[in-house]
């Protein structure tokens, strides 16, 4: 059995890569990536992770906005970048549409990236800011930072907390050259894990 090598960020979209509106945001003049994104994910891939974005995109299926939007933001976002971004997988249904096994918190998306880019569980991230989006990364086996506070009414803990995508790099490449294990340390009494 060959042994994985390959490591990845499987990145949520909407308040971790671009602000989060509070509302759906698929025009490109609505998309504003996050200052400090394109520096952090520079950083990720000067470390050797593949960066991937699984987004949950239901406006899709509401038929609130259409595949080609999505895929003019996610263009955006590259230019922004620089192009850094490995691949993007996305899930266009919604329950109240239509079921599908894509949508976070399942975690089909992550392990599709998984399969095509022969990753390594143990040694990948998921970066989100929603339950759906951790509890995404617990079911592929990979360990997880949730952007912003802890929420217990918002679905599983992370196994850390970072306030920006920028913090979140920082402990990523922390824990990658410390040598440490894929255990789930949890978060300190604060809430919080440094």
């Amino acid at each position: 059995m060959a042994v994985l090598r390959n490591r990845a960020v499987f990145l949520d979209r909407d308040g971790v890569l671009n602000e989060e509106r509070g509302d759906y945001t698929w025009r490109p003049n609505d998309f504003r990536v996050l200052p400090d994104v394109p520096g952090a994910l520079r950083r990720l891939k000067a470390e050797g992770y593949h960066l991937i974005v699984v987004t949950n995109q239901a406006g899709v299926a509401k038929g609130l906005y259409g595949m080609d939007d999505v895929r003019a933001c996610h263009e955006k976002l590259q230019a922004t970048c620089g192009g850094l971004i490995d691949a993007f997988y996305v899930a266009p249904g919604h329950p109240s549409v239509s079921e599908s096994l894509s949508r976070k918190p399942g975690s089909l998306l992550l392990e599709k990236a998984m399969a095509r880019f022969g990753l390594d569980p143990a040694q990948s991230w998921m970066v989100g800011d929603r339950g759906r989006d951790i509890a995404a990364g617990h079911r592929a086996g990979v360990r997880t930072i949730r952007v912003g506070k802890p929420d217990p009414q918002d679905g599983p803990a992370a196994d850390y907390y970072a306030g920006s995508l920028e913090e979140a790099a920082r402990l990523i490449v922390a824990a990658g050259t410390s040598g440490k294990s894929a255990s789930r340390p949890g978060a300190d009494r604060d809430g919080w894990t440094a």
